[in-house]
């Protein structure tokens, strides 16, 4: 399937060669070489091992906020003094998405009140209610999870999306439907998605090209060949016996 939008990112080694500290503590961020061979790319592997660190580091490279959010939310992104990987990279861009977000579940209520300080303002408002694209109401009241499920159902429009752990605030219901969206999405040949998971249920979206961090390099893996897979699988069993 051709990637509609993000082909890959490099470092530049040259500039990476003499920093220090994270992200460089690890051991693929000097060499990096993502490429998006697919339209739907799942990176998989253990805490720490660098997948967050990625993700942000491609929506920073294409405009977003690192810590989370849209282009309209880029002026209110956290800033600070430590250098990110994105610093010491480059993307490839086959073209310009004209819709992207980088969706982060710990940054759902910074986004909440953003929506509320819209809502109060009138120059924000004349253009139209901030709630609308998100069931016509207020985020926070409803469950986190159900403020995600909100939220991930707005964006609809074709583009770039990024993902880092989607499943942390739904229940395996939700993390199925979620799966279900991004398939409908991605069948358009419009969208294209860069999800971090620790979800076997997220690893099962079609299509997806799964790459492993673990054991410090990036490698080409199936979902029956995680740990979180075999983890599972292993539990299950058991529970069957």
């Amino acid at each position: 399937m051709a990637i509609p939008y993000l082909v890959g990112a490099y470092v530049v080694e040259e500039q990476a060669a003499k920093a220090t500290g994270h992200p460089f503590t690890l051991p693929f961020a000097r060499t990096l070489n993502l490429k998006l061979d697919d339209r739907v790319t799942v990176l998989v592997g253990e805490n720490g091992s660098g997948k967050s660190t990625i993700v942000e580091a491609l929506a920073e490279l294409m405009g977003l906020p690192w810590d989370g959010g849209g282009g309209t939310e880029l002026a209110d992104s956290e800033r600070t003094g430590a250098p990110r990987l994105a610093h010491f990279m480059r993307p490839r861009v086959k073209n310009k998405p004209r819709n992207k977000y980088f969706f982060r579940a710990e940054a759902l209520s910074d986004f909440a009140r953003l929506l509320e300080a819209r809502d109060k303002d009138p120059d924000f408002r004349q253009w139209g209610d901030p709630y609308a694209r998100y069931g016509g109401k207020s985020i926070r009241e409803r469950s986190h999870g159900e403020g995600v499920k909100a939220l991930l159902q707005s964006h609809d429009r074709p583009g770039l999306y990024l993902f880092d752990e989607p499943e942390a605030a739904l229940s395996p219901m939700a993390q199925v439907d979620f799966v279900k969206l991004i398939n409908a999405r991605v069948a358009t040949d419009t969208f294209q998605f860069v999800i971090a998971t620790h979800s076997p249920l997220i690893m099962n979206i079609d299509g997806a090209h799964l790459i492993s961090l673990d054991g410090g390099a990036l490698n080409p893996t199936k979902k029956e060949a995680t740990a979180h897979w075999k983890t599972y699988a292993a539990l299950f069993k058991e529970a069957a016996r």
